[in-house]
């Protein structure tokens, strides 16, 4: 058999196993309930939970406690199921955080009290949200 089928067979091989680890890292959303059984139960992976800031009844962000360097903060996430959790992170405060419609936190479990996030992503209001375009004279 000649080189070049086979080198494309091995680039197809390997190919084939990188998905299938990559698969098999993939991570689903979880509530700060199943993350807490999850640390219980010795799991140590980064887990994925997904939530909605914290908002008085105006609207407002509530729970938001920067430091003083403004190197760290904390805040309070509602996950989907509607469990408050105050998060820590350790960078400082991303550009349009408290105007975030979603929130998706990536950490573990120190303790109950507090859940660290090694990462956060979050889900910002799009400005190109659909308007009503009114034409002149009508």
């Amino acid at each position: 058999m000649k080189k070049g089928p086979l080198i494309g067979i091995g680039i197809i091989a390997v190919a084939i196993v990188i998905i299938m680890t990559s698969i098999g890292d993939a991570s689903s959303y979880e509530t700060f309930d199943t993350a807490w059984e999850m640390k219980e139960d010795g799991n140590d992976k980064a887990i994925h939970v997904v939530g909605q800031l914290k908002k008085d009844t105006s609207g407002e962000v509530t729970g938001l406690n920067v430091r003083d360097d403004k190197t760290s903060f904390t805040f309070v996430l509602v996950d989907n199921d509607g469990t408050e959790q105050e998060v820590f992170y350790n960078e400082p405060v991303p550009a349009d955080f408290t105007r975030s419609e979603s929130v998706v936190v990536i950490g573990s479990y120190k303790n109950e009290e507090i859940f660290i996030a090694d990462k956060i992503l979050m889900k910002c209001p799009s400005k190109y949200q659909e308007t009503e375009v009114q034409a002149a004279g009508m």
